[in-house]
C-alpha cells in the first residue's frame, strides 16, 4: 500500500499585502478615472446621477396616436373654374391676380411633417444602392412620392433669367430631361450613385413633380413658344403619373397653367388708349409699343413732343426746368414727371405769391401745346410806309401726352386741372365732361376734389379759354359733388356702370352721369322716399338678403337681374336707359 506524504510550506511573510487588482465599476463619479475611449462613441462627460423615486407620481403617457398627414390645398385645384386654351394636353389660364393668391395660400399653410416628405426630397434613385440602404433599409414606404404636399412652380418660358417679373422662377431645363426622346418628361434630379443629405441642388426639380406649374414669357418671346412650353409641361405631368400608378401608388393630379401679363396690359391699353382731351394734350397709357402699337405706321418719329408721367414719387418740376423742356422739346422728344392724384394735399397759396404747383404745370402746358393763340396771325399790321409789320415767328405747337400706366389712375389729377385751365370749366363740370364727353375713365380721390375746389377760382381767373357762363356755374355748384369721393362709377359696357354704395347713395351724380337705372346688390340705399319717386320703381331694382362678403350666393337673384338689366340689343334702341349695377365695394 502506497503512501503519499504531503508536505505544507509555511506562509510567505511579507511587509505588506499584496495589491488588490481594482474591480471594474461603471461609477465614473471618481475624478481619479477617467471615461473608457471607444472609437466609435462620441466622448460625452459624466454628470450627476438621475433622480429616482420608488412610483412615478403620474401615470406613464399614453402611446401617441398617429396623426394623419396634412394635406395643402390650392385654390388652382381643381382647375375647372379656368379658362382651357388647350384640351390634349390640358392647359389652362388664369389672371396675375389668381396667380398672386395662389402664391399666398401656398407660403401660408403649414407645412407637411419632415417624415412625410424626406427622404424623398434627399434624392431616391433605384440605383443608388448606398442612398437606398442608408434611407429606406428599415422602411420601403420611405421611397413613396408624397401625397400631403401641393406646390406652385413658376416657369418663364425663355428670356433673360438675370430678370423676371416673378421672383423664384425656374428655367425650362431645370425641371424638363433634355435627353433625345425625352423632351416631354421631367428630368431625373436622384444623385444615380454617391451619398448625401444635402441635395438642395435637385429639390427644386422634385418639388416641380409635385406641384402646378405657372408658365409666364418675356415680352420678347412669342405666344406660340409659350403655349408649346405649357403643353410640353403638361405631358410631362402626365407621363410622371402614369410611372407613379405604374409602381402601384396614389398621386393627386397637378396641371400647367398660363398667366399672362401682356394680356392684361393689353386690355387696359385698349379700355384707356390715348384719346386728345384738349388742344394738342393728350390723356392716356404710358406707351408700350408692344402692347399698344401706334395707328401710325407711315412714320417712325413719336407721336409726342413732351411725355409728361404721373408718378407717386415724383415733385413738382421749377419753373426753369418747364422753361429748358419746352425749348429741347422742340427738337428732340422730352419727358417730365408731375406727381400722382392723390398727392398733394389741399392747401391755401398766397393770391400775391408764386403760382401753386398745379396752375403753373397747367399754365406751362397750354404755352407749349397753343403757342400761338394768344397772338391773332390771320390779321396783317402795316407800318406807316404801307409795308407789312415783321413778326417774330411763333415756334411750333407741340403734342403732349399725360400718361401713367394704366392711363387714368395716377394722372387722373392732372387732367382734371389741365381741363378745367384750357376750358374754363368748374370742377363739377370737367368731371362730367371729361367722362362722358371725352369718354375718359379716371380715379381721383377726396382730397382732389378739395385741392381742386380751392384752386378753382385761381385757375379760371388765368385761364386763356372761353368766358362763357363761367359765373352762373360758379353759382350752382350742385349737390353730388361735395358727396363724391372723387371717383365715377365704371363704365364697363356702352349701356353698364359698374359702381359702389357711395355711388348708389348718391342719385344726383347717377342722373347728370345719364345713368336712369339702378341695380343694387347687398346693403340697401339709403335713399329718400321723394327720391324713388322721382326715379320710379320700375327703374331700381334691390337685391337683399345677400351679404357683399365673397360667401352668399347670387345664383338665385341672377335671372331677375338679368331681366332688369335687358339684352344688349335692347339698350342700344334705349340710350338713355344707362344701367348702374353696384354692390358696396364696387367689384
Amino acid at each position: 500500500m502506497a503512501a503519499a506524504a504531503v508536505h505544507q510550506l509555511p506562509p510567505r511573510q511579507t511587509p505588506t499585502p499584496p495589491p488588490q487588482a481594482p474591480s471594474l465599476s461603471l461609477d465614473t463619479s471618481d475624478l481619479e478615472h477617467g471615461a473608457i475611449p471607444n472609437k466609435h462613441l462620441p466622448y460625452c462627460p459624466p454628470g450627476s446621477a438621475p433622480f429616482t423615486q420608488s412610483a412615478p407620481a403620474t401615470p406613464p403617457a399614453s402611446p401617441p396616436t398617429p396623426q394623419p398627414e396634412v394635406q395643402t390645398c390650392s385654390i388652382l385645384y381643381p382647375p375647372d373654374a379656368h379658362p382651357k386654351v388647350s384640351a390634349a394636353p390640358p392647359v389652362f389660364a388664369i389672371q396675375p391676380s389668381t396667380l398672386l393668391t395662389a402664391i399666398h395660400q401656398s407660403v401660408s399653410q403649414e407645412l407637411p411633417e419632415p417624415k412625410h416628405v424626406f427622404p424623398w426630397l434627399h434624392g431616391l434613385h433605384p440605383e443608388n444602392q448606398i442612398q437606398l440602404a442608408f434611407f429606406t433599409a428599415r422602411n420601403k414606404k420611405l421611397r413613396n412620392v408624397p401625397k400631403c404636399f401641393r406646390g406652385v412652380t413658376i416657369v418663364k418660358a425663355g428670356g433673360n433669367m438675370t430678370r423676371s417679373k416673378i421672383r423664384g422662377a425656374l428655367a425650362p431645363e431645370e425641371i424638363l430631361s433634355s435627353e433625345p426622346g425625352h423632351d416631354d418628361t421631367f428630368l431625373e434630379a436622384d444623385p444615380r450613385e454617391g451619398f448625401s443629405v444635402r441635395n438642395f441642388q435637385i429639390q427644386a426639380a422634385k418639388v416641380a413633380t409635385v406641384s402646378d406649374i405657372v408658365v409666364y414669357r418675356d415680352d420678347d418671346v412669342s405666344e406660340k413658344e409659350l403655349h408649346k412650353l405649357a403643353k410640353r409641361l403638361s405631358r410631362a405631368q402626365n407621363t410622371w403619373r402614369v410611372k407613379i400608378l405604374f409602381g402601384e401608388q396614389e398621386l393627386p393630379r397637378f396641371h400647367v397653367f398660363i398667366v399672362s401679363f401682356q394680356l392684361e396690359r393689353q386690355e387696359m391699353c385698349s379700355m384707356s388708349c390715348a384719346s386728345e382731351i384738349a388742344k394738342n394734350v393728350w390723356l392716356g397709357p404710358t406707351p408700350d409699343s408692344a402692347l399698344c402699337p401706334s395707328s401710325s405706321e407711315e412714320s417712325e418719329k413719336p407721336a409726342f413732343d413732351i411725355f409728361v408721367e404721373a408718378s407717386d414719387f415724383a415733385q413738382p418740376p421749377e419753373a426753369h426746368l418747364l422753361g429748358r423742356v419746352g425749348d429741347l422739346s422742340l427738337d428732340v422728344p422730352q419727358r417730365l414727371e408731375f406727381p400722382s392724384s392723390g398727392s398733394i394735399m389741399p392747401q391755401k397759396w398766397p393770391k400775391a405769391g408764386p403760382l401753386d404747383p398745379v396752375t403753373q404745370m397747367c399754365q406751362w402746358i397750354y404755352s407749349v401745346a397753343n403757342p400761338n393763340a394768344m397772338s391773332d396771325l390771320d390779321e396783317e399790321e402795316t407800318d406807316q410806309d404801307g409795308d407789312i409789320a415783321m413778326r417774330t415767328l411763333q415756334p411750333q405747337a407741340r403734342k403732349v401726352l399725360i400718361h401713367c400706366t394704366d392711363g387714368y389712375t395716377e394722372s387722373s389729377l392732372l387732367a382734371l386741372a389741365y381741363f378745367m385751365y384750357a376750358e374754363r370749366v368748374p370742377v363739377h363740370v370737367a368731371w362730367l365732361r371729361l367722362h362722358c364727353e371725352k369718354k375718359r375713365n379716371f380715379f381721383a380721390y377726396s382730397s382732389d376734389v378739395a385741392l381742386l375746389s380751392s384752386l378753382q377760382a385761381r385757375i379760371l381767373e388765368l385761364s386763356p379759354g372761353p368766358n362763357d357762363g363761367i359765373a352762373g356755374c360758379l353759382l350752382e355748384e350742385p349737390a353730388w359733388l361735395s358727396r363724391m369721393d372723387g371717383s365715377f362709377p365704371s363704365r364697363i359696357l356702352p349701356y353698364m356702370y359698374l359702381g359702389n354704395l357711395g355711388h348708389a347713395n348718391n342719385p344726383q351724380l347717377l342722373r347728370a352721369m345719364g345713368i336712369r337705372r339702378v341695380l343694387s346688390v347687398g346693403e340697401p340705399i339709403s335713399w329718400t322716399k321723394g327720391q324713388i319717386e322721382s326715379w320710379d320703381a320700375k327703374n331700381l331694382l334691390f337685391v337683399d338678403r345677400v351679404q357683399d362678403n365673397g360667401v352668399d350666393s347670387l345664383t338665385r337673384d341672377f335671372e331677375r337681374s338679368l331681366g332688369f338689366i335687358g339684352t344688349r340689343s335692347l339698350r342700344k334702341q334705349q340710350r338713355s336707359d344707362e344701367t348702374d349695377v353696384r354692390c358696396r365695394e364696387g367689384s
